[in-house]
């Protein structure tokens, strides 16, 4: 159900007292959702949808636009945006979130609907220019693409003819890896650098040695246990889409574990806050690791099936038998060391925490997320 915008009584206060101007006398049928101020345009109306513009207070003035999804860049997460493309005059006006964006689902950080200041920026560079002063005095010239393009090309394949090791590709926010990299490979050079290098390349060599995919997406809504270790996505600066579905899972009972030196929001939130030692997690991870097998928590059949248990046997024990239980044993010796005591002494925090949240890991079984990102973990 929906109703019609009407004149407050305020409104018609002020008119009639002159504080405002006169204004619109009828909002003209501009649907707003029953006990809400607004709601999002749906699809069948992105193309003409009208509603009025805030900036011209106290008139009602109306605005027609073509809304246009589009994703955010201000952050690797690229939640959903609408772009509100003014009719008359063609350009922006506005961002906002898209309620149909499957990760983001309209609820965007205060990065998102800001991008409207990027298209602004009056010092936005628009097409090439190349330097025609000494370097640092900051004299450009305009030219064409054609121009910037012939040039830049001419100096890689001179540098490539020269050495392999002569051209170095550098970009700030990297979203289109795959592309860059078949073409750097096909020049033959390993020289593609950017921003991750010293943000979050520890994190995402591990996962793609792991299981191929630098980025995974655990299922933190239908978790029983969340564990965050390092300065993680959700910290609050970054993916967005994860900490929605971290208080997802948060609000259906699961428990919060963070692991970080740091105090950070989505550590203030936890069930268990680690504040490890920088550089001990390490540590931490095999004393709750030797816990679970201990205990007997690990899943025994995923394990039996999916684990090269043979090929370490074979390799490192060739005399034992080739049995999973011998596995588990030789597993069991080799980790001896890593007690939560050690482990407590290297992290300096409570050996009891450690051991206490090694038995909520291992009891959640496949119910269990995780994520890591920046840190010396």
């Amino acid at each position: 159900m929906t109703t019609s915008l009407k004149k407050s009584l305020i409104e018609k206060a002020c008119e009639s007292l002159g504080i405002l101007e006169t204004i619109e006398p009828t909002a003209g049928g501009l649907p707003v959702s029953e006990g809400d101020f607004s709601k999002y345009p749906p699809p069948e109306q992105w193309h003409d949808w009208t509603e009025y513009d805030a900036s011209s207070w106290p008139r009602r003035q109306k605005k027609n636009y073509s809304i246009v999804p589009t994703t955010c860049f201000n952050c690797e997460a690229a939640c959903g945006l609408l772009a509100y493309v003014d009719k008359d005059s063609g350009r922006v006006r506005k961002f906002e979130g898209n309620p149909h964006h499957p990760a983001s689902r309209g609820r965007n950080c205060a990065k998102g609907p800001a991008t409207i200041n990027q298209i602004n920026d009056t010092e936005r560079i628009l097409y090439p220019l190349k330097r025609v002063g000494e370097r640092g005095a900051g004299k450009w010239e305009r030219i064409t693409w054609d121009q910037a393009l012939d040039e830049i090309s001419e100096k890689i394949a001179a540098s490539l003819r020269k050495s392999k090791e002569k051209v170095v590709y550098h970009v700030g926010r990297p979203g289109h890896e795959g592309y860059a990299e078949r073409v750097l490979k096909a020049w033959g050079v390993d020289g593609h650098n950017s921003h991750t290098n010293i943000c979050s390349a520890g994190a995402r060599a591990g996962y793609a040695m792991w299981h191929k995919y630098d980025r995974p997406s655990p299922d933190h809504t239908n978790a029983d246990v969340i564990l965050l270790a390092s300065s993680h996505l959700e910290t609050g600066h970054y993916f967005n889409p994860h900490a929605q579905r971290i208080m997802e899972g948060m609000m259906k009972g699961a428990k919060l574990i963070v692991m970080d030196p740091r105090l950070s929001n989505t550590a203030s939130m936890a069930d268990e806050w680690m504040p490890t030692y920088p550089g001990s997690e390490s540590a931490v991870f095999m004393a709750m690791a030797k816990i679970i097998l201990d205990d007997g928590l690990y899943d025994r059949h995923y394990m039996e099936n999916w684990v090269n248990w043979d090929e370490y046997l074979k390799n490192l024990h060739p005399d034992d038998p080739v049995e999973f239980d011998q596995f588990i044993k030789r597993l069991g010796e080799e980790w001896a060391e890593y007690t939560p005591e050690f482990a407590a002494k290297e992290a300096q925090i409570d050996a009891d925490q450690i051991v206490r949240v090694a038995e909520l890991v291992g009891k959640a079984g496949s119910k269990l997320s995780t994520h890591v990102w920046r840190g010396a973990s």
